[in-house]
């Protein structure tokens, strides 16, 4: 690709980079719907809009750019999110956004010098509120996009304030009336592709500057309620209490404990969030809300994790005289990417001279929605360390030009009718 390419995404990631900065860090904080929020997407719009791209948003906020090639044609649809976790890095899945953007701008111009080249359309996405960091559960637009989850009860989710969807998206004007792809518009998706950075360290320690992701982890997420009674911290009998909190944290030891039941890597546990009420120095807490999930490449292993976290909810629930219940439960399979959208991008990664091999995505994508609907091709480029969900989070400047040029030689493909049959 041409310097001019190049200088073109490094500018307009530069700009991106500062909605919702973090001060003196390299971070950003820009949660699903936030002004922040609101800001880059008003600003990505703009930009679209300036290459020619049409933009709509659909009733969960999904934000496309559309650009018609072939009047009546499918799109292939390239994309990812733009919402951030509180205080996260700038690139995790904004990057993929911004080289999805890229990569149509740069097909788009070859095609319109060469129409007879295109059989299908192009469409980027930012899909709305994937991290699930404001509203739960993640991937939430790509869900009802594919039918996962009702749109309705994905309107009507609550923030930790009792702010629903269907008011902060509307709010920011980011709240379409209808279907973009499907439905009453009658446009379809041929494809879909997203590159994102690892959250990882196997790529940077192994060399490898193109992730050819070829299967997803397993997970189960977990929202439980532990409820015991309040009561004085200091003047009530030990042997009286029931205390939520306890039992909370013998559930997050207890994760953490499992992890050593099975192989080294086979199993990945979580406690991300406690809510803890009335959350008083001088009380017993009478309720807690916790988080808690299990990740694994087996989905065996999902089972028996889950099999022996049950085991430890009965026995806290016997020792320690509280209720745990679960709330809400979000969970998917160990399941494989499309081998042709696998093989399709080690081809471009072959031509294009880059480092490659296949991995696996622990962390769960948009992708992972959409390659149950449709063909699907899932990338990563390497991410420093591994860090991730961090203001430390990086990717190097060479990574993240080769990624949207392998991105563009894939979307290349799939506007040429490749996967299409």
């Amino acid at each position: 690709m041409t310097q001019h390419h190049d200088d073109a995404f490094l500018a307009d990631w530069a700009v991106h980079s500062r909605f919702g900065a973090v001060p003196e860090t390299n971070g950003v904080d820009r949660q699903a719907a936030s002004a922040a929020d609101g800001e880059q997407r008003a600003w990505f719009a703009e930009l679209l809009t300036a290459h020619g791209f049409t933009v709509e948003r659909d009733a969960i906020g999904n934000q496309f750019g559309l650009l018609e090639l072939v009047p009546g044609a499918p799109y292939v649809v390239t994309g990812s999110h733009m919402d951030s976790q509180p205080t996260a890095g700038r690139f995790d899945g904004a990057y993929g956004v911004m080289a999805s953007a890229h990569a149509c701008f740069r097909v788009a111009d070859e095609l319109r010098a060469d129409p007879s080249a295109a059989r299908v359309n192009l469409a980027v996405v930012n899909w709305f509120n994937e991290e699930g960091s404001r509203f739960k559960p993640s991937m939430m637009g790509s869900s009802v996009f594919t039918g996962k989850l009702p749109l309705a009860d994905a309107l009507a989710t609550t923030d930790p304030h009792g702010v629903t969807v269907a008011d902060a998206l509307g709010a920011l004007g980011e709240l379409g009336d209808g279907d973009v792809f499907g439905g009453a518009s009658g446009r379809e998706v041929a494809s879909y592709a997203e590159i994102h950075v690892q959250q990882g360290r196997s790529m940077e320690e192994d060399g490898v500057t193109i992730g050819l992701v070829d299967a997803t982890w397993a997970a189960h997420k977990f929202e439980f309620r532990v409820t015991g009674a309040q009561a004085h911290s200091g003047s009530t009998l030990m042997e009286d209490r029931r205390d939520a909190l306890l039992g909370a944290a013998r559930l997050v030891v207890a994760a953490r404990e499992l992890v050593d039941e099975f192989e080294p890597g086979q199993l990945h546990t979580a406690c991300g969030e406690l809510n803890v009420y009335p959350n008083s120095p001088v009380v017993v807490a009478s309720e807690v809300e916790l988080l808690l999930d299990l990740r694994s490449p087996s989905a065996e292993v999902i089972r028996q994790a889950h099999a022996s976290l049950q085991r430890t909810i009965e026995r806290v629930q016997r020792e320690d005289r509280v209720e745990i219940a679960v709330t809400a439960e979000h969970s998917w399979d160990r399941n494989p990417y499309p081998e042709n959208g696998v093989e399709l991008a080690r081809e471009v990664a072959v031509e294009l001279g880059l480092t490659h091999d296949r991995v696996m995505t622990v962390a769960g994508h948009d992708s992972t929605n959409m390659k149950d609907t449709v063909p699907t091709v899932m990338l990563f480029v390497p991410s420093v360390a591994g860090v991730s969900h961090n203001l430390d989070e990086f990717t190097e400047e060479p990574d993240l030009i080769a990624g949207v040029d392998h991105l563009t030689g894939v979307v290349r493909r799939l506007a040429g009718g490749a996967l299409l049959d």
